[in-house]
């Protein structure tokens, strides 16, 4: 469903020359696996995940998606393809602060012009348990039914692949634990495949597989 090939990608510091950022990556994940993309700040996994999203291009290599380049792609076909295929949850939850947890989540199928937008989003509602919280603003909800919001949000296109940053990083302990379950029962109940940045070896741990960056290179 997702294979990188040879990616490599690199910034011109001032003064500094060429900073290599990630160099040679490659990995495949099947829809339905989950993976985590481990490794000490600086590694290069913000910038991984960046490029898999289709928000920044690499130097080098191939970002396969469902069969499909994204590399070559002009922006405006890219921004189409990751409307369809493409759910982001990050860490500060991104949310439209004028728009109500209904709302945001219903605002990616408004934007694609899907069929059955309210039902569809009604049904994301109530998945992660917002039913009642529908009409709320997120500087009314806390900060873990926001994240419920974000995750939701994400996957109310049934997307082939989901990408996560830090998805528990600004929540509690508990919380944390709480939205690490909802996100990948939810994953396994539609069939998404997830890859999760994160600095947590427990989050990091209920994956199916773990890839490790060092200085841009993946390990083994």
């Amino acid at each position: 469903m997702l294979e990188l090939d040879g990616i490599s990608k690199g910034f011109v510091q001032p003064g500094a020359g060429r900073l290599s950022v990630l160099d040679n990556v490659g990995f495949s994940l099947e829809r339905g696996q989950t993976a985590a993309v481990v490794g000490q700040s600086g590694s290069g996994k913000t910038t991984l995940l960046s490029l898999i999203a289709g928000l920044d291009k690499p130097d080098t290599g191939r970002i396969l998606l469902d069969g499909e380049d994204l590399v070559p792609m002009d922006q405006d076909r890219l921004a189409r393809y990751r409307a369809r295929k493409i759910g982001i949850i990050f860490q500060n939850f991104h949310l439209m602060p004028h728009l109500t947890a209904l709302e945001n989540i219903s605002l990616p199928l408004e934007i694609g012009k899907a069929d059955h937008i309210r039902e569809r989003t009604e049904e994301m509602l109530d998945k992660v348990g917002l039913g009642p919280r529908r009409h709320h603003l997120p500087s009314q909800l806390s900060g873990g039914e926001c994240q419920r919001v974000a995750i939701a949000r994400a996957l109310v296109v049934c997307p082939s692949l989901l990408l996560a940053d830090e998805p528990t990083g600004n929540l509690d302990i508990a919380t944390g634990k709480r939205i690490a379950g909802l996100l990948f029962d939810l994953v396994r109940d539609e069939d998404t495949g997830l890859l999760v940045v994160t600095h947590n070896p427990e989050l990091a741990g209920q994956c199916h597989t773990q890839f490790t960056l060092d200085r841009g290179r993946l390990v083994t």
